[in-house]
């Protein structure tokens, strides 16, 4: 497989220069996306809990106002809760007012259930043009992408640890998920990234000073 599919080229990441692709202390950044819920989010937690480190959970809105106090647990246990739509659409597919709503509604259902006003976006499935750059800019959203993609959510361990293996750097922002998708082998992936990570000498981060 191609190494752009675990790791965006250059010419992207050069063009949206302003959004976070690496981070900025040459420290491991955990992120997960889609949930939470209830099969995953607790585990997720207990594991990071466990090697006391502090991830962002790009979480989705209408998961939120269904799950409020797996959300409001993400916060209470020093993580970082950022925006990744209300509902999961793939912000390219869908017209500039629908797009504004979907993130928009997610802030609003963060208020209204946290208390917590999110400062960065991830877009559903990685997808992106010159007009999310804009929408965000507008509203004052910071982009965080990644330098990691593991391919959990196909569910194969062996998939996560060729990824983490032959891609992970000092600087790396790692994607994981917080969904069905990749119950199966979380808790394995977790385990693997903080084990390569200690093999290579690479420190693992907090959201706070690992992001712009």
């Amino acid at each position: 497989m191609s190494r752009y599919l675990y790791n965006p080229p250059g010419i992207v990441k050069t063009v949206f220069n302003e959004w976070n692709w690496v981070t900025v202390n040459n420290k491991i950044l955990f992120t997960f996306d889609d949930g939470p819920i209830p099969e995953t989010t607790p585990l997720i937690l207990s594991a990071l809990e466990k090697y006391n480190i502090k991830a962002i959970f790009f979480c989705v809105g209408n998961n939120i106002n269904r799950h409020p106090e797996l959300a409001a647990n993400i916060l209470a246990r020093g993580h970082m809760i950022g925006n990744h739509t209300y509902n999961h659409k793939i912000i390219t597919r869908i017209g500039k007012e629908e797009a504004l709503d979907e993130i928009n509604s997610f802030i609003d259902v963060s208020k209204e259930k946290l208390g917590y006003i999110p400062g960065y976006f991830r877009p559903p499935h990685g997808r992106f043009n010159f007009g999310t750059k804009k929408l965000l800019k507008s509203l004052n959203q910071k982009a965080v992408l990644w330098s990691l993609l593991t391919f959990d959510y196909k569910n194969d361990f062996d998939m996560v640890k060729f990824a983490v293996t032959k891609y992970l750097r000092s600087n790396s922002i790692i994607v994981l998920h917080d969904s069905l998708k990749s119950n199966d082998i979380i808790l394995k992936s977790i385990d693997f990234i903080v084990e390569q990570a200690a093999k290579k000498g690479y420190d693992i981060g907090e959201p706070q000073e690992c992001l712009k």
